[in-house]
């Protein structure tokens, strides 16, 4: 299999079943701003596997999850609504994220105030896969009525509170300083 197929180079491109749409349509843009966070969520994990952390198998580990959801996330994105999803985002899959969340949330200490993107690099790259996925999710909304599948709403909105905790989670693990956020008038 060749990697250019030169099949995009007049600004189109081909979403699952074959239909032809424009590079900037909005459904491309949402899947690939998935891709995006999922970049990023992988520069955050090359950053960790450089570290020496007990946790570090089991945090890789839940990252790859959420790296392989994404993917197909961003499969079900490019999947016209009238036809067949091959792997569809379930309820558990989201369910799984939020304990996972809740998991973390409980060794950290409460914020007082809001937090600027900051600490330890793995921890930045989570922070900036964060910002990513919101742009993902907004992007999403404005296809709620080509999306089949709900669910990829509610699992991007938690994709991005996922992100927020898991960058403080490994600040915490790592050392790295969350800096607040102080306004000056």
């Amino acid at each position: 299999m060749r990697i250019y197929t030169r099949s995009g180079d007049k600004g189109q491109t081909s979403l699952v079943y074959g239909q032809r749409v424009p590079k900037n349509h909005l459904r491309v843009e949402a899947y690939g701003t998935c891709d995006e966070v999922n970049a990023s969520i992988g520069l955050a994990a090359s950053y960790i596997e450089e570290t020496d952390w007990e946790g570090k198998p089991a945090f890789l580990d839940q990252l790859h999850q959420v790296q392989t959801i994404l993917f197909h996330v961003g499969a079900e994105l490019s999947t016209p609504k009238d036809k067949e999803v091959y792997w569809k985002l379930k309820q558990n899959h989201i369910d799984a994220m939020e304990a996972q969340i809740d998991e973390w949330d409980k060794s950290l200490e409460p914020l007082k105030n809001f937090i600027l993107p900051s600490g330890h690099k793995a921890a930045s790259a989570l922070h900036q896969a964060r910002t990513i996925a919101r742009r993902a999710e907004r992007l999403t909304v404005g296809l709620e009525d080509e999306v089949e599948n709900k669910l990829v709403f509610s699992y991007l909105n938690r994709l991005s509170d996922y992100l927020f905790v898991a960058a403080r989670y490994v600040n915490k693990q790592l050392g790295g300083e969350e800096k607040p956020l102080h306004i000056h008038v």
